[in-house]
């Protein structure tokens, strides 16, 4: 399976609008960090997590030629905001596009792109197939999928498990359980905001602390804001195998 990181920035992206901070002016390709998603090539399926609103812009960047599915991880905007871009791949596959989200989070995206949905359809809109998940495994294209139940503040989020890769995204609580699916996981994925504490993401401490419980042989870091510092800084000072995720990182699992 190869991964790779489509967006590793938090809700409003790095450089953030109008600030002049030094992780907004760096020139370091590895600080600008479009919304979070990430693409996940298994044999010959194409599925990616999470369509933000730099979506085109990201496929158009990774030459992604080919989408079998997308999996959703919760309904906030920065998560959402790109389906539209894929009536692009409608055009060139000749098919619908499957979608994977919890009841919730599909019920959302019908409220807010409402004309893909409507009895009279607009011609070119988005075809797509919805397909509710809950917090049981699922399988995607023939390949399983584990949800990790996250909370992010209250919102109940998912996170997923494919084969030896964990891959979580806007969360600051995972209970004993749910983290004993986690467990054995060889890549680990997991969000962490910024250092200072956050009423809704892991902080860079609390990150690193889970991290080290699971003992994954790599981690990346992901979700990341303009606060938690420079790339070239934070790395300095993590353990050996947490690196911070940037925007096009490709990796093996």
């Amino acid at each position: 399976m190869k991964i790779t990181f489509l967006g590793t920035g938090t809700s409003q992206g790095v450089p953030v609008i109008g600030c002049s901070c030094e992780v907004c002016r760096s020139v370091d390709y590895r600080d600008k960090r479009l919304r979070v998603s990430v693409h996940l090539q298994v044999r010959d399926k194409s599925i990616i997590i999470d369509s933000g609103p730099d979506f085109r812009q990201q496929v158009l960047r990774e030459r992604i030629k080919k989408l079998d599915a997308l999996v959703f991880t919760h309904e906030h905007k920065d998560h959402t905001a790109g389906l539209d871009d894929i009536r692009a791949y409608n055009f060139s596959q000749h098919k619908d596009i499957p979608l994977y989200g919890e009841e919730r989070v599909l019920e959302q995206l019908k409220r807010e792109f409402a004309y893909i949905f409507a009895d009279f359809k607009y011609p070119g809109i988005p075809q797509v197939q919805l397909h509710p998940i809950d917090e049981e495994p699922f399988e995607v294209e023939g390949i399983p999928f584990t949800p990790i139940r996250v909370k992010h503040f209250k919102l109940p989020v998912l996170g997923y498990r494919v084969g030896d890769f964990t891959y979580i995204t806007d969360a600051n609580y995972i209970s004993a359980k749910e983290i004993e699916k986690v467990r054995g996981s060889k890549v680990i994925v997991l969000n962490a905001l910024r250092k200072d504490q956050h009423i809704s993401h892991f902080s860079l401490r609390e990150a690193v602390a889970l991290l080290e419980d699971l003992q994954p042989e790599q981690a990346y870091l992901t979700h990341i804001s303009h606060l938690l510092g420079s790339h070239r800084e934070v790395e300095q000072e993590l353990p050996d195998f947490i690196r911070l995720a940037y925007d096009g990182l490709q990796i093996e699992v």
